[in-house]
């Protein structure tokens, strides 16, 4: 029986590519190709008879980490694999979070990419080397470690660290945050360092996703 696999990749000469690789593997058939996560999540209603998702994560529309979490919530039997160019510390982290059973580069060679899904079936959990050593820094990092629920009730943001949180999350950045509301650049600097302090992160993304988890914003 061959193994079904689906790409979310909406650059077409990159799907194709992809397309491409698997082609050499008779064992491997490709069901469909999506542009994004919300037409993949359309096709998988459709059809939910994937083994594997190899999932790009910046697309229109619904970007794959999103599409990840759904699809995991609708399907956990199908094994996404992020195959994207980004090995960012947040690509990564967010990915595994909303559950992705594998995470490699796109130059990865066709031998390798195929032995990666064959892997993940067999619950393994396919790594390129540097996304690896990118997830082992990530699990020591404490401002990464779960804190008790006591500790996580005792976050309490001003309205003003709300507003500027909220903003920064549409992706503003200081000095348009300033204009918004009729501050200082400075000003808005020493509220994030106080959020910062706060929600105990060291980034805006960790800001804005733990604030966003802990509904503060």
């Amino acid at each position: 029986m061959k193994l079904r696999v689906a790409i979310a990749e909406d650059n077409h000469f990159l799907a194709k590519a992809i397309k491409e690789k698997l082609s050499f593997f008779e064992d491997i058939t490709v069901k469909f190709i999506s542009k994004n996560g919300a037409e993949l999540i359309g096709k998988l209603a459709e059809d939910h008879l994937v083994d594997v998702i190899l999932m790009d994560i910046q697309m229109p529309e619904m970007n794959g980490i999103k599409a990840t979490e759904i699809i995991k919530n609708q399907h956990p039997q199908i094994k996404i694999i992020m195959l994207t160019v980004y090995d960012d510390d947040e690509y990564v982290f967010k990915a595994i979070k909303a559950g992705a059973n594998g995470y490699l580069l796109k130059e990865i060679e066709a031998e390798k990419l195929y032995n990666s899904i064959l892997e993940v079936l067999n619950n393994g959990a396919p790594m390129t080397p540097s996304i690896a050593l990118k997830t082992l820094k990530l699990l020591r990092n404490p401002s990464f470690e779960v804190k008790n629920l006591e500790e996580l009730e005792d976050i309490k943001l001003s309205k003003r660290e709300t507003e500027i949180l909220t903003q920064l999350s549409k992706g503003l950045n200081y000095n348009e945050i300033a204009q918004n509301l009729t501050i200082s650049p400075s000003t808005v600097r020493k509220h994030i360092e106080n959020i910062y302090k706060k929600l105990q992160v060291h980034n805006k993304m960790e800001a804005v996703l733990k604030a966003q988890k802990r509904n503060l914003i």
